[in-house]
């Protein structure tokens, strides 16, 4: 059987890993830190405080929701 393809916004997190060469979990946790903020101020703290681009960022804060019911 193949395997099933990553769809949405979590096929960014390979090509994530690899360009800021950290695990995915890592970034989570960061945004714990700021899980008080809207979607789009979440994806600023990334882009202002990592250098992160924006599509990357995006896709960390959307799966980020999605698994806390944000």
């Amino acid at each position: 059987m193949a395997e099933k393809k990553v769809m949405g916004p979590a096929s960014y997190f390979p090509s994530i890993e690899k360009k800021y060469g950290k695990p995915i979990e890592h970034w989570m946790k960061e945004l714990k830190k700021v899980s008080k903020l809207a979607h789009m101020e979440q994806v600023a703290h990334l882009k202002e405080k990592f250098e992160m681009g924006h599509g990357h960022a995006n896709a960390i804060v959307a799966v980020f929701r999605q698994k806390n019911g944000l």
